[in-house]
């Protein structure tokens, strides 16, 4: 006989905070957070620019950086202050406000990764 949490759509609960729709255990303690880890990089890093879905406002993609999720938020913090503009840091990727490839480049190249640029 299965308990009623676990055949529940239960996804937020007093006692534990939110909780992982598919382990139904607290996002905290999730088991199967580990089976949705990013693929692993070739050790390149690639720089591209993008303003797809975002209103014709450019972007600069920073992708494939060898990082844990913690670490690559430091590094996206970094990047957007060498560029003085803001971004963000989602699935993975850091975006950075704006087209600033060649200094995102020099950063990366100094702190000794791989860099390509892509796309045009």
């Amino acid at each position: 006989m299965k308990s009623k949490l676990a055949s529940s759509g239960l996804v937020y609960s007093t006692d534990t905070g939110r909780t992982c729709p598919d382990c139904r255990q607290a996002l905290a303690q999730c088991v199967c957070k580990t089976a949705k880890s990013r693929p692993a990089s070739d050790g390149v890093v690639r720089i591209s620019r993008s303003s797809k879905g975002r209103g014709g406002k450019t972007v600069t993609l920073i992708q494939g950086v060898p990082l844990d999720d913690a670490a690559l938020t430091q590094l996206g913090k970094q990047l957007k202050a060498a560029c003085g503009s803001g971004g963000t840091v989602k699935d993975g990727v850091i975006e950075v406000q704006g087209d600033h490839r060649d200094v995102v480049q020099r950063q990366l190249v100094n702190k000794g990764y791989s860099v390509k640029l892509s796309g045009g």
